[in-house]
């Protein structure tokens, strides 16, 4: 099995976005990601320019440097005992594929757990996960072609809807752009992102409209 694994944070929450929106689910927030380094500094020059999570470190909830057996021993725990429902894990970051392996899939999915990723599509993934989620950032190379969700963030200046059809997916959402700043406008920024992509929707019925409904929620 893999060797230590960096976390950024784990916690216990409801699925705010995409086709599986309102699922309970334990999150594993892997640090570090290969399109941005998660500085400021480093955002220009970044082939994502508009990331607004903290990807960096492992100071977060329940962040740290875990092995494979620990991580799932916190997930068991992060899940409710005597709870009905099959438990279900979302792999995500950062870009969990840069850590992420078959054999801590197959660890999870042992101990009972239904297993799903959110990755960028660049790197290769363990070929064991339950549930796919891609969603392509800028001029970044995506190699993963199927998936079961495709979610693009919009609206996005060097990559449009059109230039993804190519990935075969069960479900494509379009997500309005949040303003990851701080600025007095950035409340009109996402206004016009939500305006936005609610026309390319209602233009491009194969499209469905995913809202950050964790955040409207005000839970994690």
């Amino acid at each position: 099995m893999a060797s230590d694994l960096r976390i950024k944070e784990a916690f216990y929450t409801l699925q705010g976005e995409g086709a599986r929106s309102g699922r309970a689910s334990v999150f594993i927030r892997f640090s570090k990601c290969n399109l941005w380094n998660g500085r400021e500094s480093g955002r220009a020059a970044a082939l994502c320019q508009f990331c607004d999570t903290d990807i960096t470190g492992i100071d977060g909830e329940n962040g740290g440097v875990y092995s494979p057996s620990a991580l799932l021993e916190l997930a068991l725990k992060l899940w409710p005992a005597g709870s009905d429902g099959m438990p279900y894990v979302v792999f995500t970051g950062g870009e969990p594929a840069l850590q992420l392996t078959d054999s801590l899939v197959a660890a999870f999915k042992e101990a009972g757990f239904e297993t799903a990723v959110e990755s960028n599509g660049t790197l290769p993934l363990p070929k064991n996960l339950d549930w796919v989620c891609i969603s392509p950032k800028g001029k970044s190379d995506v190699i993963i072609k199927q998936c079961d969700e495709l979610k693009l963030v919009f609206p996005q200046d060097d990559l449009q809807p059109e230039q993804v059809n190519h990935i075969s997916a069960s479900h494509y959402f379009i997500s309005p752009m949040a303003y990851y700043g701080e600025n007095e406008s950035s409340g009109m920024i996402v206004r016009e992102n939500m305006q936005a992509a609610t026309q390319y929707c209602l233009k491009h019925p194969k499209w469905r409209m995913s809202l950050q409904t964790h955040k409207l929620l005000g839970i994690d």
